[in-house]
């Protein structure tokens, strides 16, 4: 009875999916899962869990689709089989529209046995995600403060990663950020394997580190740093408890950060290097290498990979448009526009004042209270841009806020995309930078734009 009912569901979703091609009613991540899960609601378990080789989840506030995308690339390197939500859709109906893509329509997914499964997850789908999957191993980026009016506050968050880790096998290996205090406390009480990643390299230690969304133990004390790195990422301890960082078994040293790629060490790997910059990115890099090396991927197999990665569009992909280089700068939530306005300030410092558009949108997938940006610290780049232009459907706040942070007048402010991008065109010539920093929606509305002027492709990678 199981398999005639996950094979209606198959049958249901795929004739979904057709559906929404031919009418162009989107891109058919998301609606045919939502249709397979309502004829068999178990439809993610039963195709999922037959995904022999075993399941990796990737969950966080930022990096969930960078951190997977090198694991995938690992996967190839090594010619190990797997399933993967590349697309983003990180809800139970996105899960359930990629597994459903891959399987016959007897309901089953042809050479299952010897495939892996990879699947990022966001935050709140955890505990459904958990459930179903029993992945073998679960890496947790990091937490911040994003999206309250979805999430509400990181409270919120770990207690349903908490409930999460309640469905989990104990034969699962967490793969846990030994720099983030808040993720480290996903391991009290877990009594699996857990695997640490971390970076260790004082010259990143900033004292401009921005806003802390984890202030206290859980025993009620402050942390204190030693190094900090961003918001409350860094080298902690308790100053009431034994609570401390972890030692971690991947960790990074001698990183260099360039425009265009990062390169670091890793003991065990030697010198790597990945076409992602950034120290955010050496983070989500580590996330990468501390699960492929926890589901047993040879070092050559994640050396390739990272080596491999292409970034998804708006994570630091560069767009040629008409002879100017556009790089995207996805920016969703206080910690991560930090980490790119520290990015940009130390590339001001190199190649001089620099070209900057800020998006900001207010729609559900980003969140509809704004006001975060008043915590992003803008001020970072203040003296450091030339030129800049205000995009989204809240470009007038993002105008306001950058007043008050002592940036210039604003080139244009305007809510259409096209408006946007022609500005841009005026106020460049062709061979320059211009640094784009768009939010989630804002930034699916703009590679629309781009894809009509033949910018990009079609398909969003």
């Amino acid at each position: 009875m199981t398999r005639i009912r996950t094979s209606a569901a198959v049958v249901a979703g795929k004739a979904a999916g057709v559906a929404t091609r031919v009418l162009r009613r989107g891109g058919g991540t998301a609606l045919p899962g939502l249709v397979a899960e309502r004829v068999d609601p178990r439809l993610v378990a039963n195709l999922g869990r037959t995904l022999g080789r075993g399941r990796v989840m990737v969950t966080g506030t930022n990096g969930k689709t960078t951190t997977s995308r090198i694991i995938a690339a690992a996967f190839d390197a090594a010619g190990v089989p797997y399933v993967h939500n590349r697309e983003g859709s990180n809800l139970m109906r996105g899960m359930a529209s990629t597994l459903l893509s891959r399987a016959n329509l007897a309901g089953a997914i042809p050479g299952a046995k010897n495939a892996a499964g990879l699947f990022e997850a966001d935050e709140a789908t955890m505990p459904a995600a958990v459930a179903a999957l029993q992945p073998r191993v679960i890496a947790f980026t990091n937490l911040f403060r994003d999206q309250l009016d979805r999430y509400g506050e990181v409270d919120t968050v770990m207690t349903l990663w908490q409930r999460a880790l309640a469905a989990a096998s104990r034969d699962a290996t967490l793969v846990l950020n030994a720099d983030d205090p808040s993720v480290a406390e996903l391991a009290i009480g877990w009594s699996g394997p857990v695997h640490w990643f971390g970076i260790d390299d004082a010259a990143f230690a900033s004292e401009a580190a921005g806003a802390s969304d984890a202030r206290w133990c859980p025993c009620g004390g402050d942390y204190r740093y030693d190094r900090r790195y961003f918001a409350h990422v860094g080298w902690w301890r308790c100053a009431s408890c034994d609570r401390t960082r972890p030692d971690p078994a991947t960790s990074a040293h001698a990183i260099e950060l360039d425009l265009d790629h990062a390169s670091f060490e890793v003991d065990g790997l030697g010198r790597v290097e990945t076409p992602l910059t950034g120290l955010y990115n050496v983070s989500n890099a580590l996330a990468a290498v501390a699960a492929c090396r926890a589901f047993g991927l040879p070092s050559e197999a994640i050396r390739g990979g990272l080596r491999a990665v292409r970034p998804a569009f708006g994570r630091q992909e560069v767009v040629n448009l008409e002879g100017r280089s556009l790089r995207l700068f996805l920016a969703k939530n206080p910690a991560g526009a930090n980490q790119v306005l520290l990015l940009l300030r130390e590339l001001s410092r190199r190649r001089g004042p620099l070209k900057v558009a800020l998006l900001l949108n207010d729609r559900f997938a980003d969140g509809q209270d704004v006001s975060w940006i008043w915590d992003v610290d803008h001020e970072l780049l203040t003296g450091a841009v030339e030129a800049w232009w205000a995009g989204g459907d809240r470009a007038e706040d993002l105008a306001v806020r950058l007043k008050y942070a002592g940036w210039p007048a604003p080139l244009l402010v305007d809510h259409a995309p096209g408006a946007l991008l022609d500005a841009i065109l005026r106020g460049t010539a062709p061979g320059e930078d211009v640094f784009v920093i768009p939010t989630y929606t804002v930034m699916l509305d703009l590679r629309q734009e781009l894809f009509e002027r033949h910018a990009v492709a079609g398909a969003m990678e």
